[in-house]
């Protein structure tokens, strides 16, 4: 089944960790409803601008499977409302997708995970008719507000213009000579 033109249910529910442990992590219902929405406003607008594929690191979990990764107890992941994207390794960075989200899309949080350079990976929820616009950078002491980087802006330099008479022969590297008219280098054969 698809969510989107590019997302399939199948990559929504896919955890290593439920098949490692045999966790049934199936959604249906409203659940289901939230990862189309979800697919539709988030995934498939991103994969459409790269026009690249775009990987789902995680998407839907179920409560057991939640608790297994140690999410919170009210991860958007648990409803179908929340996605996280891993493009690393592609020619998209993950930096790219969570500008990208950032600066086009409505989402209710967009979270910058760790690293510096380039998120390790890119979380962003969505939730209809409740989207907050939120943006945060997650960091090894927690979530914190996301700031844009500073750029330095270069200095302004103001130059004074000197107005010193300087003697002919100073301003040149070779001293010239005046032949016909025609100023010609003192060491020039031509």
């Amino acid at each position: 089944m698809k969510l989107s033109k590019n997302l399939t249910y199948a990559e929504a529910i896919r955890s290593e960790t439920a098949k490692r442990r045999r966790i049934e992590n199936t959604a249906h219902g409203v659940i289901l409803d939230n990862l189309k929405l979800t697919a539709d406003k988030i995934f498939q607008p991103v994969r459409d601008h790269f026009n690249k594929p775009i990987y789902v690191s995680s998407m839907y979990r179920c409560e057991n499977l939640n608790r297994m990764v140690n999410g919170s107890k009210f991860s958007k992941h648990i409803t179908g409302q929340a996605i996280d994207i891993d493009n690393d390794g592609t020619d998209v960075s993950n930096r790219d997708i969570f500008y990208y989200i950032k600066d086009n899309l409505k989402f209710d949080v967009l979270i910058w995970e760790y690293n510096d350079d380039s998120p390790s990976w890119v979380h962003c929820s969505y939730v209809e008719g409740l989207n907050r616009g939120l943006v945060y950078r997650n960091t090894n002491l927690g979530l914190i507000e996301f700031k844009e980087p500073k750029v330095e802006k270069p200095k302004k330099v103001k130059y004074e213009q000197r107005k010193k008479k300087v003697q002919r022969d100073e301003t040149r590297s070779v001293p010239t000579r005046e032949v016909g008219g025609v100023s010609e280098s003192s060491g020039d054969n031509t």
